[in-house]
């Protein structure tokens, strides 16, 4: 696994120190157009120098080149690369499938929607299987891997639907039926939850899917893109006490 905990949506120095400290072994940095979390080179560079060696930096993109991504990369220096955009589409903000290969040689990370059953893939695709919630993930990871690369870790958030602008695509707030996770055919990737994680719900939510990572950002915040110190310390030390308890189960 990349990470067991990550606080994403940083934007200061400050935010990824106590972040660290807290315990998240991972820190997201938003170069998504149009978020309230977004960054600027020089701002992301700050922020990835303020962490210790050993906790991952991950650069979210939705709808950027590989060329763009790779440029941000080596500018910033992260350590992985989240593509957040849409599954599919000609609309902006999406990832296509083909970006994976694009961008072999970098660490990856796929984040994915998880719909309600019955709606599934409408959501994503015009050929929707509505009794599996993940059926747009796993075309978008079937054809990565016909095209001859995977992500190395996969992040479930909650539906977006097609007209979702690109910086909504994320912290938003919005939960993942996290029973319907649980029952859903595993992608075969190792996988992270997300959407609408907060102090108060991580636990369940780990105990209610078996989730082995948690990915936060609305949830630990005083205002979008200022992380609350004493949440995100909630947040991790909760996180981490389920994964103890369920790793008994697993």
């Amino acid at each position: 696994m990349l990470f067991t905990v990550k606080i994403c949506g940083i934007t200061t120095p400050a935010d990824a120190s106590f972040a660290a400290a807290a315990g998240a072994d991972a820190i997201g940095l938003n170069f998504v157009a149009g978020s309230p979390r977004a960054l600027g080179l020089e701002a992301a560079r700050a922020a990835a120098a303020a962490v210790p060696e050993g906790v991952l930096k991950v650069g979210v993109f939705a709808g950027a080149t590989a060329a763009e991504i790779r440029r941000t990369v080596e500018a910033v220096g992260l350590d992985a690369v989240q593509l957040h955009g849409h599954l599919c589409g000609d609309g902006p903000g999406v990832d296509p499938p083909e970006r994976c290969a694009e961008l072999a040689g970098l660490t990856l990370i796929r984040a994915v929607r998880l719909a309600a059953v019955g709606q599934a893939s409408r959501l994503a695709t015009d050929t929707p299987d509505t009794s599996d919630p993940l059926a747009a993930a796993r075309t978008w990871l079937a054809e990565a891997a016909a095209l001859g690369a995977e992500p190395d870790l996969v992040i479930v958030d909650a539906a977006v639907t097609r007209e979702t602008a690109p910086g909504q695509l994320g912290g938003t707030g919005a939960l993942v039926d996290w029973q319907a996770l649980a029952h859903a055919r595993p992608l075969g990737i190792p996988t992270a939850l997300a959407g609408g994680l907060t102090p108060g719900n991580v636990a369940e939510a780990i105990h209610a899917s078996m989730a082995a990572a948690v990915d936060t950002a609305s949830g630990v915040e005083s205002a979008p893109g200022c992380k609350d110190p004493e949440k995100v310390r909630a947040f991790v030390a909760a996180a981490r006490t389920a994964f103890a308890a369920t790793a008994k189960l697993r």
